[in-house]
């Protein structure tokens, strides 16, 4: 069937597409070229006046794992107030800060998104993580696999292994979990902190292994160029939401040696110590890091007034965190040998000097980092604020008048320590396109998608143009997953089943003997329980793989 989308506004950033009126064509799933005299057009969907964009890609959220159903049993009386019930398409869900499953994805493509990717995937619980992909319908799924804090590799580093070993077993990992990148949360820390130390600054040394996170951050991020993997490390760095961090922040960025790096949430890590409180904004410095290294991306982890939970791989920080618990109630966990995660209800409020400094931060960050295709758009779902809160993160960036108006209802003091109200810059739609797609898309490696070229997937995304921003991004006219319509006018028109993203880099097979040996010395379970086959992932869609790069020397 050839689907004819006419008269369109097109939003393309990876093409260079700025608005322009075109017509797209789609067959078969894909994006393709015009057709030739008398070739018949099946249906047409008139556009005219509508803005087009492809569909929405989330590179950082918390919608899959065990932390994350933690979260969820964290705040029952979420669940209880927003409720979704069953319909003829659709099947019942609960919740708003962390939703159901089902409810996750069918919210996710009531926004215009088609892509999420889970940011923390902990190796052994990498089935359970995919399995919970597979029950979120509308999406395709991926993840990031965490390391940095397990076992087996601070063993190498602290004996000396040289980077081709490390190498293998980095690109083992990825192919066994099935996973599209590598991420690292508090580079030692987590680890550092079953070993009673509180805080790991960059180039501190682990009480037991002797490692410092600066050695992982750089030896991570040379693996994953050697084996060619196109997403950067993805790194949570030390002392999150301590005052004084952003010098943390800078030595991480230092740790790459120029190598591609990608740090999250960075609102989180942009702390100084200035003023009567001991606590303002770095911003400004970390903006003017970022701008000038070619090798550095960010997003924001923006966070947003009201209710949430955070959830967290970063056991050490969470810990220091669960003191300013609301309500109070927390869940630390230690998981053996690899990692751990700390999950601690948060309610952040306007009339809090800390919190809307933060909330501040994350703007200045937004507005102050000069080229869009360096920052993607994120709250660090749940941790910041749930994703349903983008379309008022997307109106703040594109609405001076509107942030100036926010600031007045803020705490006076933290208005008085930002320069926010200073900063006259808006987005264009052209830049919330790069932000929430073509950035994205091509930090991920995914050639295919968060572009409207013949070729790409047909994920696409049709918002009225609306001067009310929010109200534009929070209900598109018209959504397509694959070519085929899913959402007409806010309403979902039919569930459908995403794939998973993944990357299996080259290794050579000598390390699954060592990996056994090690397995089978200190752990209860074998290697091959932990790789998943692609047969597993059938039922999500399957494994759609991305290319590496030719390795490198």
């Amino acid at each position: 069937m050839l689907r004819k989308l006419a008269g369109g506004r097109i939003f393309d950033p990876i093409n260079g597409i700025d608005g322009e009126v075109r017509d797209l064509y789609v067959r078969d799933g894909r994006l393709v070229e015009p057709p030739g005299p008398g070739e018949p057009v099946d249906e047409e969907i008139d556009l005219t006046g509508q803005m087009v964009m492809a569909g929405g890609i989330d590179l950082h959220t918390h919608i899959s794992g065990g932390k994350v159903n933690l979260a969820r049993q964290m705040l029952p009386e979420d669940h209880t107030a927003h409720p979704r019930s069953r319909t003829e398409t659709c099947r019942s869900g609960s919740g708003h800060i962390v939703p159901s499953t089902w409810a996750t994805g069918y919210r996710y493509a009531e926004l215009g998104y088609t892509t999420a990717i889970d940011p923390a995937v902990i190796p052994a619980n990498a089935r359970h993580t995919h399995l919970e992909g597979a029950d979120t319908p509308m999406l395709d799924t991926g993840g990031f696999a965490m390391l940095g804090n397990d076992d087996y590799l601070l063993r190498l580093l602290a004996t000396g292994a040289e980077q081709p070993e490390i190498n293998d077993y980095v690109a083992w990992i990825l192919q066994a979990t099935q996973c599209l990148g590598i991420k690292v949360v508090n580079p030692g820390g987590i680890s550092a902190f079953k070993f009673n130390q509180r805080r790991l600054d960059p180039d501190e040394a682990n009480a037991h292994y002797g490692v410092t996170p600066r050695t992982i951050l750089r030896t991570l991020s040379r693996s994953l160029h050697e084996l060619g993997v196109p997403k950067p490390l993805h790194v949570h760095a030390s002392n999150l939401g301590v005052p004084g961090n952003y010098e943390s922040t800078l030595a991480t960025m230092e740790a790459a040696e120029g190598l591609p790096i990608h740090l999250t949430h960075l609102q989180f890590h942009s702390y100084g110590t200035e003023g009567d409180k001991g606590f303002s904004s770095a911003a400004p410095h970390l903006a003017e890091a970022v701008n000038a290294r070619d090798n550095v991306t960010i997003d924001v982890g923006q966070i947003m007034f009201g209710q949430t939970v955070t959830a967290s791989g970063d056991t050490m920080r969470q810990f220091a965190n669960r003191a300013n618990a609301d309500p109070s109630k927390s869940s630390l966990m230690d998981i053996e040998c690899e990692a751990g995660c700390g999950v601690v209800p948060f309610h952040y409020q306007d009339d809090s000097f800390v919190h809307a400094l933060q909330w501040l931060i994350g703007l200045e960050l937004f507005l102050l980092v000069e080229d869009p295709w360096k920052v993607a758009l994120t709250t660090d779902h749940p941790n910041g604020a749930p994703f349903t809160t983008y379309p008022h993160l997307i109106q703040l960036l594109m609405d001076a008048g509107l942030r100036r108006r926010a600031l007045e209802a803020l705490n006076p003091a933290a208005r008085k320590a930002s320069i926010l109200e200073g900063l006259d810059r808006e987005y264009s739609l052209y830049e919330i396109a790069v932000l929430t797609r073509a950035g994205p898309a091509r930090l991920l490696g995914l050639r295919d998608r968060g572009h409207l070229a013949p070729g790409a997937a047909a994920d696409i995304t049709v918002y009225a143009d609306d001067p009310d921003r929010e109200r534009m991004f929070s209900e598109p006219v018209l959504v397509l997953k694959d070519g085929e319509p899913v959402v007409r006018q806010g309403r979902l028109l039919r569930p459908v089943t995403g794939r998973v993203h993944a990357v299996h880099p080259d290794y050579d097979p000598a390390v699954e003997a060592k990996l056994a040996d090690y397995f089978d010395r200190y752990l209860g379970i074998r290697p091959q329980h932990y790789r998943i086959d692609d047969e597993e992932l059938a039922e999500e869609g399957g494994v759609e793989l991305h290319p590496c790069r030719e390795r490198q020397a």
